[in-house]
């Protein structure tokens, strides 16, 4: 009965993997279905029961798995987040060895290459998807850090804090950043960077935001303006900040 009982308890331990393994195949099938009703119709078109159609369950099945529709939404806006510092962050390489200013202007055409190609899961990122949803939860927030740092690493390269101009306090439209300071202080410790340089980053990031947001909402044809000008009109004008 005993030796019964071991290879009960054997077997089932080594059930436990495939267990694990066939869980996370069916979370990224769901994913992968909601990713497309995210394409096709936006946030609010991603739908549990709908997903449990097409992949021929049960819709209160899935919810072994998600917990509900934000639950989901979140794991896509985290995945993207991983997906999105993964490509700025392969751009801006320093194994590539590029020179500083090469790096931002890297890490700015690969911004918007990413934003152009999943126009979809760019805007999940940055928007509350559907009413109600929580975009400030701390799984949220850790994964967005992946771009800060990477963004910061690029500052800290581009304009050393040693040589920054940074710290003229009162200068006119300065903003208070010791918040922010606070709230990075490990990745500054580890990219080597400063208030300064997070201030430029913030002011890359809404310079650059604010571009491909306009570019993938159909902006610019409507307006009949050429946006490969544009964007090189504006990563030169960002790049001259350099000085």
């Amino acid at each position: 009965m005993m030796g019964a009982n071991k290879t009960t308890a054997a077997t089932g331990a080594a059930r436990s993997p495939m267990r694990a393994r066939y869980r996370e195949q069916v979370r990224e099938d769901v994913k992968a279905v909601a990713l497309d009703q995210l394409a096709q119709g936006g946030a609010t078109a991603v739908s549990v029961n709908a997903i449990a159609k097409q992949l021929g369950v049960s819709g209160p099945a899935l919810y072994r798995y998600f917990a509900g529709r934000d639950e989901l939404l979140a794991e896509l806006v985290i995945d993207t987040y991983h997906d999105f510092a993964a490509a700025l962050a392969a751009a801006t390489d320093p194994a590539l060895g590029q020179a500083p200013a090469e790096r931002l202007r890297a890490l700015a055409a690969a911004w918007r290459a990413f934003a152009r190609a999943e126009p979809h899961r760019y805007t999940l990122m940055f928007a509350p998807p559907v009413p109600g949803y929580d975009a400030h939860s701390e799984p949220l927030v850790t994964a967005s850090r992946e771009v800060m740092a990477v963004g910061l690493d690029v500052a800290a390269d581009l304009w050393p804090p040693d040589d920054s101009p940074a710290a003229a306090p009162g200068r006119e439209g300065d903003v208070d950043l010791d918040a922010a300071v606070r709230a990075h202080e490990d990745i500054l410790a580890a990219t080597g960077a400063g208030p300064e340089q997070l201030r430029r980053v913030l002011s890359a990031w809404t310079r650059l935001h604010g571009f491909v947001s306009l570019e993938i909402g159909g902006n610019f044809t409507s307006m009949g303006i050429d946006a490969d000008a544009l964007f090189a009109q504006e990563v030169s004008a960002l790049s001259a900040t350099t000085a």
